[in-house]
């Protein structure tokens, strides 16, 4: 049996869908033409029908060939202090940065916490502190300790090479 013939598995049906995607997004094909062969693409069951939904589209052209311009790629966000990206700053600066999503969690298990106990009719013990406190304290011991936001203590970020510099900077 030739090729055409035989069934088509869920990885080919994949792999015609992407290259649909592909020729929508350099342009080669419209919303509604890419939304009818997708649909074609996933109701296929043989090689021909696949093959059928992309007779008239160009192969895979590798990037450097294509006539579309690829994206530029984002630029990074600034960095504000070593380490912490400007958009991550609430989550590693500061005590407020360390805390919020505690609070956070906090407030919507509490809020839980109370709409079921007034539902039961009566105050259940407080179940929200079997997750709250290993996590509070976990958090107590880096605020109090002065790590970093990854566990790290502020002295030990240089790593073996810092430590190995400042030993050689004593001896010198």
């Amino acid at each position: 049996m030739e090729r055409s013939g035989m069934r088509a598995a869920d990885a080919d049906r994949e792999t015609t869908a992407e290259r649909l995607r592909v020729a929508l997004e350099e342009g080669r094909l419209d919303l509604h033409e890419y939304d009818e062969r997708l649909g074609r693409t996933y109701g296929a069951k043989t090689y021909a029908e696949l093959d059928a939904v992309l007779a008239d589209l160009p192969g895979p052209v590798p990037p450097q060939r294509a006539e579309v311009a690829p994206a530029p790629a984002p630029a990074p966000a600034p960095v504000t202090e070593p380490g912490v990206r400007a958009g991550h700053a609430g989550h590693g600066g500061g005590l407020l940065g360390i805390w919020s999503p505690w609070l956070r969690v906090a407030g919507i298990l509490s809020v839980i916490w109370l709409i079921t106990s007034l539902g039961s009719g009566s105050v259940d013990h407080y179940w929200p502190a079997w997750v709250l406190g290993p996590w509070g304290v976990l958090l107590l011991l880096r605020t109090m300790g002065g790590h970093d936001r990854h566990g790290r203590h502020p002295g030990a970020r240089g790593g073996r090479k810092a430590r190995r510099g400042r030993r050689d900077g004593r001896r010198g």
